[in-house]
């Protein structure tokens, strides 16, 4: 298999034959758009080696959106890390019924954060369009919308 853009090593994933590697799916490895891989696309660069400084360019932009929120109770955010939508798209109970927000094909990057003097977590998750903070409890239990943002 090819290298990824992200930097994991598609040959020892568990998820390479769903997944089928970023570079050999032309930025799309569980069919939908990779936000690392768009990345390094719009910007013409085909060789993950030469990526690493776009996708930390990235990162400190959605890092600089994330904190900008100022969001009670949640720590400074300092890394984020390439998530499958699949795994962190949760059920949000809505007065107008469930709802999901992200796109279970998609590659976000988020992180995982304990909310300060609680038993929760805040989950974050960004693409090109959107800017997801959510709070929820033990394995993704109760989750509620905190901020969802158009980019």
């Amino acid at each position: 298999m090819e290298p990824s853009y992200c930097g994991i090593d598609c040959d020892a994933c568990t998820l390479n034959t769903a997944c089928h590697g970023c570079v050999a799916s032309g930025g799309h490895p569980f069919g939908g758009d990779c936000i690392v891989a768009s990345c390094c696309q719009q910007r013409g660069l085909t060789d993950p080696a030469d990526c690493i400084a776009a996708i930390d360019e990235l990162k400190a932009q959605l890092l600089a959106e994330f904190n900008a929120l100022a969001t009670t109770g949640m720590p400074v955010v300092t890394d984020l890390n390439t998530l499958r939508g699949a795994y962190v798209n949760l059920v949000y109970a809505l007065p107008s019924g469930p709802v999901q927000l992200l796109d279970d094909t998609k590659v976000y990057l988020g992180n995982q954060l304990e909310k300060t003097g609680t038993e929760r977590c805040y989950g974050l998750a960004a693409d090109a369009q959107v800017l997801l903070v959510c709070e929820y409890g033990d394995g993704g239990s109760d989750p509620e919308i905190v901020v969802f943002k158009r980019r």
